[in-house]
């Protein structure tokens, strides 16, 4: 059995995969202050809830944008499955040609999400991530990997709002009855939802001119299916596509 982990900047979301079948998904919030035996715990106990044996665990791979977290893991896999995991970083074989200027100042979890793309709906593909940040991801049909756009996500810009303001409230991410909002609430899910909604609609046209056109459109993350029923842009909505990909990146390297 496969555990795929990506550690993200707000959760750390772990599937187990038998084969080419995700059996099994959960999350755990990310804490650098947590010990690699803390989540080792919480790990071993969420498996057999799923119906899975722990120890029926022979591989790992992982992606991570938290760097304090990934030494965690890695020793996690080491001390508790008896695995090396394979960590996707710069020069890991993933089937897209890195071409930013910097190839290792992208976040893993973006070559992932490219690499899944690729693999699963051809290019050029745009993925759009919705999650902690809004991310753009751009790959040709060559498998080029040619970068992308990143913007404030959707409850980061919600939680600065009520941060920073004297009369603003959290309100529920979901969409208002229409774009005029008549109070408070309705004009905050305006901005939010369908100010996003609409941004998401604006940087996927650009993208797709700048990659010549007929491009397949991908949204991900936690968010993703709140814009989806705002925008018609979207050719899918995966929201394991990260796990995937991870999967897809351990097969090209096992061999």
């Amino acid at each position: 059995m496969l555990l795929a982990i990506d550690i993200g900047n707000t959760n750390v979301t772990i599937g187990a995969f038998e084969g080419e079948e995700l059996r099994a998904t959960f999350r755990l919030t990310t804490d650098t202050g947590r010990m690699p035996d803390e989540y080792a715990l919480a790990v071993s106990q969420l498996l057999p809830l799923k119906g899975l044996a722990a120890d029926a665990v022979d591989a790992v791979a992982l992606c991570s944008v938290v760097p304090p977290l990934t030494p965690s893991f890695i020793e996690l896999c080491k001390d508790y499955f008896g695995v090396a995991p394979l960590e996707v970083v710069a020069g890991t074989r993933t089937g897209v040609r890195v071409k930013y200027d910097s190839p290792r100042d992208v976040g893993a979890d973006r070559i992932v999400d490219a690499a899944a793309a690729l693999a699963l709906h051809g290019g050029p593909a745009i993925v759009v991530d919705i999650g902690t940040a809004t991310v753009f991801d751009a790959v040709t049909a060559d498998g080029d990997y040619l970068g992308g756009a990143i913007a404030p996500g959707i409850q980061i810009a919600a939680d600065s709002l009520f941060h920073t303001t004297a009369q603003l409230r959290r309100v529920e991410l979901t969409s208002p009855p229409a774009a005029i909002g008549k109070n408070t609430v309705h004009s905050l899910q305006s901005g939010l939802v369908l100010g996003y909604a609409d941004l998401v609609v604006g940087m996927v046209a650009r993208f797709d001119k700048e990659l010549g056109g007929g491009s397949n459109v991908v949204a991900t993350g936690g968010l993703a299916r709140i814009v989806a029923k705002e925008v018609d842009v979207f050719d899918t909505v995966d929201p394991n596509l990260t796990l995937t990909g991870l999967r897809l990146i351990h097969s090209m390297n096992s061999d």
